[in-house]
């Protein structure tokens, strides 16, 4: 059922966001005040700031969008944005994303159970596998906007798929990552974290 209403949300393009032409070249000369938190070429080196180098651009884009209009909150990015037009934030989504990510590595004692979650799900609990919209190495599917994963910071994954349980973030369509998350326990979030964080 879940494979089935996931193909279905991307065929009728339900992650839709308006998506203008960026320019990665005119993006680097607006991320200055991004490179403190993500790196200058958002490979950030702290845990809970999110790498954003090799992330899908549309997926960038929807999140600075709505990080922006107040839709998705993020205390440490308030008023970052506000001064920023759509072409800004379209030019920084592709800077970023034509940026080579860093893989960082899992926690040997986790990775068995963090790749059984993320290559099969658990099916006991009806929690589906990670590759289903991220793919088999972590690339997320760029057409429907579903984000990349592979190398991403444990720490941050950990607090979105915590958020999103709680429904702290509820900015994915068709509540997608919070009915995931609502069945997953702290030790399965840890796993699958760690595991994405070395996933390439």
């Amino acid at each position: 059922m879940n494979k089935l209403l996931i193909a279905l949300l991307v065929s009728v393009g339900i992650t839709g966001v308006a998506h203008a032409a960026g320019d990665a070249a005119a993006g680097q000369t607006k991320t200055a005040i991004c490179a403190a938190c993500h790196g200058s070429d958002g490979n950030s080196a702290v845990g809970n700031f999110p790498k954003l180098a090799g992330q899908n651009e549309r997926y960038l884009l929807k999140q600075l969008q709505e990080i922006k209009a107040g839709d998705r909150q993020v205390v440490e990015m308030t008023g970052m944005l506000t001064s920023l037009s759509d072409q800004d934030l379209a030019d920084i989504s592709a800077y970023f994303a034509s940026q080579n990510a860093q893989i960082g590595a899992a926690k040997a004692d986790l990775v068995a159970a963090g790749e059984k979650i993320y290559r099969g799900g658990v099916e006991s609990k009806g929690i589906s596998a990670c590759t289903a919209c991220h793919g088999p190495n972590g690339a997320g599917l760029a057409s429907a906007g579903f984000p990349q994963l592979s190398g991403q910071h444990a720490q941050y994954t950990e607090k979105q798929l915590k958020d999103f349980r709680v429904e702290a973030r509820t900015n994915d369509p068709g509540k997608m990552m919070r009915d995931i998350a609502a069945k997953m326990s702290d030790k399965e979030i840890q796993a699958v974290s760690s595991y994405i964080q070395g996933l390439n």
